[in-house]
């Protein structure tokens, strides 16, 4: 059978693109522990219950003065008070000092409509 553009592999068989498959479960998983450990951080940084919903994404933004890609946070607290952070860099770059401290838990209360039109 011919190559075509999948490319081919050593044996001159077409590989289908297998590589650029793995690369891709490499990337998913990759981005996947990134989020895990940014919802860690967040649960131990504002000592918060196992049970306690966290929520963590990486948003893309176009508008001007707006980073590519930024990790926008949010929590809920145990009596349903929501909190949310931005953190202007990718989730894979976040580190856990990037993190507001603890005691700033109050300042992130998230209020309905405010805040959530741009970085």
């Amino acid at each position: 059978m011919p190559c075509l553009q999948g490319g081919c592999s050593r044996s001159g068989e077409p590989s289908y693109g297998s590589t650029d498959v793995l690369n891709a479960f490499s990337r998913d998983f990759e981005h996947q522990a990134a989020l895990e450990r940014v919802k860690a951080w967040t649960r131990a940084r504002f000592n918060l219950p196992a049970q306690a919903t966290v929520l963590v994404s990486e948003i893309s933004c176009a508008l001007p003065g707006c980073p590519p890609l930024h990790t926008v946070v949010a929590f809920w607290s145990e009596d349903g008070q929501r909190y949310q952070l931005k953190l202007f860099k990718p989730v894979a770059q976040v580190i856990a000092d990037d993190l507001p401290p603890g005691w700033m838990r109050r300042a992130l209360v998230a209020l309905d409509g405010m805040g959530d039109e741009c970085c």
